[in-house]
């Protein structure tokens, strides 16, 4: 399989974890202020902040992505494992989006669309060119594909 971008673990850093901090700072002002017993909301936002300092490299390192003769292999998760198979002849269009930062990383998400809205699938963390080209090779597969339906 093919790996992500190893700097979608900063993305998802910069993107998750000022909305843990500021929580914790917040409850541990207030406790300072008011009572104690805010303390144990500091602990929990504080706790929840450090699980997330080690899961999302972990979640990181187990994406992947691999083209074959007929389908793209899409796997992530170690305990929830997800593995799908999306075939060529199935996808109805390939969308490339980034936002801010991704962006500033230089990274993009690829999402399948399939005629099933639950098949949809994407790929987070691709570098730009690398999202770019493959969006190019999934239209042409697609393409081939659905016109021997």
């Amino acid at each position: 399989m093919n790996p992500v971008s190893p700097k979608l673990t900063t993305a998802r850093y910069l993107g998750r974890l000022p909305w843990i901090l500021l929580p914790a700072i917040g409850f541990a002002v207030a406790a300072w202020l008011w009572t104690p017993w805010l303390w144990i909301g500091a602990g929990i936002f504080l706790a929840l902040f450090l699980w997330q300092l080690w899961l999302i490299p972990a979640q990181v390192k187990l994406l992947g992505w691999q083209e074959t003769e007929d389908e793209l292999l899409i796997t992530k998760g170690r305990l929830w494992h997800t593995f799908t198979v999306v075939p060529y002849g199935r996808i109805q269009f390939v969308d490339v989006t980034a936002g801010p930062i991704e962006r500033s990383l230089g990274m993009k998400t690829l999402e399948l669309h399939t005629a099933s809205a639950s098949s949809d699938s994407s790929v987070q963390g691709l570098p730009a060119d690398t999202a770019d080209a493959l969006r190019d090779r999934l239209a042409v597969k697609a393409r081939e594909r659905m016109s021997g339906l």
